[in-house]
């Protein structure tokens, strides 16, 4: 019994790491070498809600939910607005400190000559209602290209399955919990960056 449980955490583990590593489809992590500055931009289009058809359907389930308490137009603009209130910055911020005296550095409408997009295709708001939780998770395809030559590729690759940690047992905000998901996809390609750009 013991046996069992020790090989079924270890196959757990191995997919959970499987699933946080990048998926290369082109290009080539090599290309980023001597490139120490981003113009990081996002991206939702086409998202994917799990359990849902569309980004649509699930707004308007969990406003119908919501309408006769009358917190129906905030949950969309938070929604929303948690995009630019805390995703970006919370990428950007878990992005940078892995970096010493801004080796690389990424900001949000900069001059710089190159572009990293961000384009989040699955997003699971998870969820925490005391006795239960479940953590938020994305899906997302990062690409980097230069500003000059947009359809040349230097690196194009797939995150699945990103789950942000956070404060366990106290975040009841789905949008800290999403949040966390952007800080752990920016830790783990900046992780790449350090290991393999070099």
């Amino acid at each position: 019994m013991k046996d069992r449980i020790t090989l079924i955490t270890i196959l757990l583990t191995i997919s959970f790491s499987y699933c946080q590593k990048m998926k290369v489809s082109e290009g080539d992590i090599k290309n980023l070498i001597g490139i120490n500055q981003y113009d990081v931009v996002f991206n939702y289009s086409n998202l994917q809600i799990p359990n849902y058809d569309s980004e649509a359907e699930f707004l308007k389930d969990k406003m119908a939910k919501r309408e006769e308490k009358g917190t129906s137009q905030a949950f969309k603009k938070s929604w929303y607005n948690d995009r630019e209130e805390r995703y970006h910055p919370k990428f950007i911020e878990s992005f940078n400190k892995r970096f010493k005296n801004n080796e690389v550095n990424i900001a949000e409408n900069t001059n710089a000559t190159y572009i990293m997009s961000i384009h989040t295709t699955k997003l699971y708001a998870g969820y925490n209602v005391g006795v239960l939780r479940q953590n938020a998770e994305i899906d997302a395809i990062i690409t980097i290209y230069s500003k000059k030559n947009p359809n040349k590729i230097l690196l194009k690759g797939k995150y699945k399955d990103i789950q942000g940690s956070g404060a366990m047992g106290y975040d009841y905000n789905s949008g800290y919990r999403i949040s966390e998901c952007y800080a752990k996809l920016a830790k783990n390609f900046a992780h790449y960056i350090k290991k393999k750009a070099k």
